[in-house]
């Protein structure tokens, strides 16, 4: 992802883990779970026989525990395709990084540590160029870390500038007031924190149907003042409902 000009955005299939199941919350919240799926590698395949390019997975469970719970999901979803994956959730020291990566996963996401364990996250994109990324969630432009359990003080803006030159694969920014809930994704808070990064974003949060994807696009020359602009975006309750076809979402961002 290191030029953008002219790539078209990548559409992330999202499957977010819970108790070895594929579930979606709403803004976060636990307590408010849909089963799309019990079978996460089943689904996993059926996102990849629809063309899907990449994956994005979330262990839920892990990002409250702090470590890995979902690790038999993931594995089998790895052992079943062959499209790269993002995980997120429960990732907090280089051990654990490097073993994902050993076990097949493309790029792994870090949250909680990159407010927590910012050295962490640079020294980890030093030693896996390419396949560290930085997940920020933010609740009212506020980073929310801990399974979205606590928000901190720090603006998102901030804390993506911090690893301007750490060698991070991408930002992951993720809106929390809009996630799981179909209101459409926030496409100018997204463009607006890829213009001041080199570091190239992935919009997540609210995606609800085609028109979010136009309204991307739109913003996408914006997007890339700085170099980085929005190289992707996660979609998951718009998929399962059927509000977004994957094969047509697919079309839709690559074509000019």
């Amino acid at each position: 992802m290191a030029s953008l000009t002219g790539v078209p955005m990548i559409l992330f299939p999202a499957i977010d883990l819970k108790n070895g199941q594929c579930v979606r919350l709403r803004q976060g919240d636990m307590g408010q779970v849909t089963l799309f799926n019990a079978d996460p590698a089943d689904q996993a395949a059926k996102f990849a026989s629809s063309g899907a390019e990449w994956l994005h997975l979330i262990d839920l469970d892990g990002a409250f525990a702090g470590q890995p719970v979902n690790a038999g999901a993931v594995e089998a979803i790895l052992n079943t395709v062959k499209i790269p994956c993002q995980l997120g959730g429960g990732i907090r020291d280089l051990a654990r990084i490097e073993d994902w990566l050993l076990k097949g996963i493309a790029r792994v996401i870090l949250g909680t540590a990159a407010l927590k364990k910012p050295e962490l996250v640079k020294g980890a994109a030093r030693v896996f160029p390419g396949r560290v990324a930085v997940g920020i969630d933010a609740k009212q432009g506020r980073v929310a870390v801990e399974g979205w359990a606590e928000t901190s003080d720090i603006r998102a803006l901030d804390l993506a500038l911090r690893f301007e030159d750490a060698g991070v694969a991408a930002i992951i920014y993720t809106d929390i007031d809009r996630d799981g809930l179909l209101q459409g994704v926030n496409a100018e808070a997204t463009a607006d924190l890829a213009a001041r990064l080199t570091i190239p974003v992935i919009a997540s949060g609210g995606v609800a149907g085609p028109e979010d994807l136009g309204r991307l696009k739109a913003v996408l020359p914006r997007s890339r003042a700085a170099g980085g602009g929005i190289a992707g975006v996660i979609a998951g309750r718009a998929l399962y409902d059927g509000r977004l076809d994957l094969k047509s979402a697919i079309t839709q961002l690559k074509a000019a």
